[in-house]
């Protein structure tokens, strides 16, 4: 048999032992869950033999995973931006960039910005979208930052996490200031 053709047999192998570990399960563990044998499961993740459709089910049911995460499992993700790349979006009234990083996908609950800023006016933000919860990571620079009735300095490597649903304040204190932002819809 070549490559080409265990192709798919690998695939699932693959994506059994994975899932069962992930699932903290033995072989005999999921055996006895999938009421399938130990032998055809130890096959199976080895890569050799022919599941049926009933024994893939019997096992991702078993896992609690649909039988598409073993027969078509997800690929990896890997996005990126460069510094200086990304939509970038400018505020009027502060020298306030915020550069989005990660929007947030259907059926989540963040987002996840790059600010530089520069020392002068505040950026002032009204209240956001009741249960918006913001983080902010200082990378470069110092800023005040918060709640607008009370912000506090954060120097770099600091974090603070705030109510996004309430005004809130951000000033750079340092030329180029560059921060972290996630906000998160709880």
């Amino acid at each position: 048999m070549t490559s080409s053709t265990n192709a798919p047999i690998d695939a699932i192998a693959a994506s059994v032992q994975r899932e069962r570990t992930n699932a903290g399960l033995s072989l005999t563990e999921l055996s006895a869950r999938a009421g399938v044998a130990k032998s055809t499961l130890s096959q199976l993740e080895a890569g050799k033999g022919n599941p049926s459709v009933e024994t893939l089910w019997a096992i991702s049911t078993a896992l609690g995973l649909p039988l598409s995460r073993i027969v078509d499992p997800p690929r990896a993700h890997v996005h990126i931006i460069r510094a200086g790349q990304g939509p970038t979006i400018t505020a009027s009234e502060a020298d306030y960039e915020a550069t989005l990083l990660s929007a947030c996908p259907p059926n989540s609950r963040r987002d996840i910005f790059l600010i530089t800023a520069q020392p002068g006016d505040a950026r002032r933000s009204a209240s956001h979208t009741l249960g918006i919860v913001e983080h902010v990571i200082i990378s470069h620079g110092r800023a005040k930052v918060g709640p607008a009735d009370s912000p506090m300095v954060l120097n770099p490597g600091d974090y603070m996490t705030y109510p996004g649903d309430e005004p809130h304040y951000f000033e750079a204190l340092e030329p180029n200031t560059r921060a972290i932002l996630i906000s998160e819809i709880n």
